[in-house]
């Protein structure tokens, strides 16, 4: 089983627990401002490549993933391709690996049985799920993906539902993703998953600006500066009383 793939990393230190090598999937239905890889996008891009080859790759470097370690699949968007996912995470756990999929969720599609069952065999391989989370208010997050958050939502409580771990990421943006009430919504909602396991509130950079000027693309957040991590601190703190009031309360 083959799969679209943008690129490989061998060493990589901010997916998952532990050293990890991390597969970038082709493809996405998100149209992120702040995205700092637009050039995993379009789905017909990319490299094709069999599962059984990037495993091959993994072993040559296993040593360094004995830390904790394992493989990360992100993207792009790792759910747009279940049948590579279910291979790779398959030949992974034959040999004791830990799996990690980064997934924005925006691919969920509990209205479709069949996706579903594909779904839940690659879930029954999976280790972590590695939840972006972009905005909790419907109306922000279709402004600032282009896409609405019901189905990412729908799709962290399923997680929690199946007993799989998850780790939340929330990228913190100056005037779009850092008002107090939202983040305090936000923390409020992940608070209610039974495996919440761990919470990454990440500053928003400009590192991926670049990329945009190569491709000829406008950068939507022109003239946003780089969030403040002292700010950030804060910010997470706010989050972190939505968790505990949740909590609390059950």
């Amino acid at each position: 089983m083959s799969g679209r793939i943008h690129s490989l990393e061998s060493f990589g230190t901010v997916d998952g627990p532990g050293t990890r090598f991390v597969v970038f999937v082709q493809g996405c239905p998100m149209r992120c401002k702040y995205c700092h890889n637009p050039d995993t996008w379009e789905m017909k891009g990319g490299t094709v490549m069999e599962a059984a080859e990037i495993m091959e790759q993994y072993i040559r470097n296993e040593p360094f993933y004995k830390n904790g370690g394992g493989i990360t699949v992100t993207g792009g968007e790792p759910l747009m391709q279940l049948d590579f996912l279910y291979e790779l995470f398959s030949l992974a756990k034959e040999r004791n690996i830990h799996t990690c999929i980064d997934s924005s969720g925006i691919a969920f599609q509990p209205m479709h049985p069949e996706w579903m069952e594909k779904l839940d065999r690659v879930l029954a391989l999976t280790d972590l799920v590695m939840l972006d989370i972009k905005h909790i208010d419907p109306e922000k997050h279709k402004d600032l993906t282009r896409q609405n958050n019901k189905y990412i939502l729908e799709f962290a409580e399923y997680l929690s539902s199946k007993g799989i771990d998850i780790w939340i990421r929330h990228v913190v943006v100056p005037g779009i993703t850092d008002d107090d009430e939202y983040l305090y919504k936000l923390g409020y909602f992940i608070g209610g998953l039974k495996t919440l396991k761990a919470l990454d509130v990440l500053p928003y950079h400009t590192m991926g600006a670049k990329k945009y000027e190569q491709l000829g693309i406008p950068y939507p957040l022109e003239g946003v500066e780089p969030m403040d991590k002292k700010v950030l601190i804060d910010k997470k703190e706010v989050i972190l009383d939505g968790i505990r009031k949740r909590r609390a309360e059950q």
